[in-house]
């Protein structure tokens, strides 16, 4: 899970703050000794992290925060606020070209993901109800051109291509053949080389003094850390990039690039990559991430993830049936089944206000656990599955030996079962009547 061991850290230094009737300005510089340890061994830049606490203990120390009520809440209240505006403050929406085509050019290094990335914000734009050309400019690295016309087949977005020119008249063509056929968006999928040098820079120049993109978005792979922050300075000084894209941040548990990269570089982070699937770009919150760090969930992200995968008419019935006590188990398999489409089963919990980083460690929810989960629920009667509360020990017996999983497994699903009627509960209520208060 991302920050995993950044947003631990942090809690357990709050909780304790929160637990002082008083605070002092001793009070306050021990919890942000702990807090710069925790952000310099989740990789942030050493710099932002010293801005960072200068601005939180300008604020902290003042009257109006050691002389309140609750002053522990209000410390975390300002850290959440510095966190968010060191982040960005807002999301950063992607720009429109006053006359269609937009053109997007994606550049970045060998091995960030820009292809993928490219697929990705194609299937997004076409969510949003845009018609990508997505065009392939990158002719050095082999399967580049054949990578990004699968991607296009999977998502039904065209692609053009012409191995035979060179990437600057394919940029250029690319965008002519949008406009001839009516495409409203153009990505230009760039190449990239395992280290900054001159032919790389000039040949995105070229691109650039093509085609006059309404964006140029650099992807970087959050896995690499500071390394991520120094690539998109370089990019940033040389072609005054527009925004920024994070791969493989689901990934990274430190987080640093994440952290550091907007205040170094001045580009706001418009996109993160969140999984492997097509699906898997999720448009950048920095107040929903720093609210994800310091323990206070992330609800309307899930919310917005539950509407992409759960049909209204179907979730009305769901909610219907937990508020009559009516849910049963072939009801929390078709859950189950839609959890999947969501993400990565850590990332959605991790969502959820107050759960620890401790708690999510090893959930991981494939087509392997899947199938374990439909063996078990079919291998009850049809009473069983209705009324789980009638599974005694014997029944246990007879259903883990009908499915050949453990004892162990069926009291887990059973388990999970319970928590999964009380997890669906606390989102229809965050659905209906607005979004938890922040703890503060």
């Amino acid at each position: 899970m991302v920050f995993s061991t950044l947003s631990e850290k942090l809690q357990d230094t709050f909780r304790r703050l929160r637990g002082k009737g008083k605070l002092g300005e001793k009070d306050v510089d021990a919890a942000l000794r702990e807090v710069k340890l925790a952000l310099l061994e989740a990789d942030v830049n050493f710099r932002v992290v010293r801005n960072f606490i200068n601005r939180v203990r300008e604020r902290a120390v003042g009257q109006e925060v050691l002389n309140s009520l609750t002053p522990g809440q209000m410390v975390i209240k300002i850290v959440h606020q510095e966190l968010t505006k060191m982040m960005g403050e807002s999301a950063a929406k992607l720009r429109i070209a006053d006359q269609p085509p937009t053109i997007y050019v994606l550049a970045g290094l060998q091995g960030a993901g820009k292809t993928t990335t490219a697929g990705k914000l194609a299937g997004f734009l076409k969510k949003q109800g845009r018609r990508p050309l997505l065009v392939a400019a990158d002719v050095y690295r082999p399967a580049a051109v054949k990578q990004l016309e699968v991607l296009g087949l999977q998502l039904d977005v065209p692609v053009y291509s012409d191995p035979a020119q060179d990437p600057v008249a394919i940029a250029a063509q690319g965008v002519e053949k949008a406009r001839l056929t009516q495409c409203d968006a153009v990505l230009i999928d760039t190449a990239g080389r395992l280290h900054i040098d001159e032919e790389l820079m000039t040949e995105l120049s070229d691109i650039k003094q093509a085609v006059n993109p309404e964006e140029i978005l650099l992807v970087v792979d959050a896995m690499t850390g500071q390394d991520a922050v120094n690539v998109a300075q370089s990019f940033n000084e040389q072609l005054a990039l527009t925004g920024l894209i994070l791969t493989k941040l689901d990934s990274d548990t430190r987080g640093g690039a994440a952290l550091s990269i907007r205040e170094i570089t001045g580009c706001p982070i418009k996109f993160i990559g969140s999984g492997e699937k097509l699906d898997g770009i999720e448009v950048f919150h920095p107040e929903r991430l720093a609210s994800r760090i310091l323990g206070m969930g992330d609800v309307l992200t899930l919310i917005e993830k539950a509407e992409a995968s759960v049909e209204e008419e179907q979730a009305k019935a769901l909610m219907k049936k937990i508020q009559k006590d009516e849910f049963t188990l072939e009801d929390f398999l078709d859950q189950m089944r839609q959890v999947q489409k969501m993400g990565p089963l850590d990332q959605i919990l991790g969502m959820l206000p107050g759960l620890k980083p401790k708690q999510l460690q090893g959930l991981e929810f494939d087509e392997k656990s899947m199938k374990h989960l439909e063996a078990i629920i079919q291998s009850m009667t049809p009473q069983e599955r209705r009324m789980p509360q009638i599974i005694n020990a014997s029944r246990r017996k007879r259903i883990a030996r009908g499915s050949g999983r453990s004892i162990q497994e069926v009291n887990r699903l059973l388990n999970q079962f319970e928590q999964s009627k009380k997890m669906i509960k606390q989102l229809g209520k965050a659905g209906k009547g607005g979004l938890p208060k922040l703890p503060f």
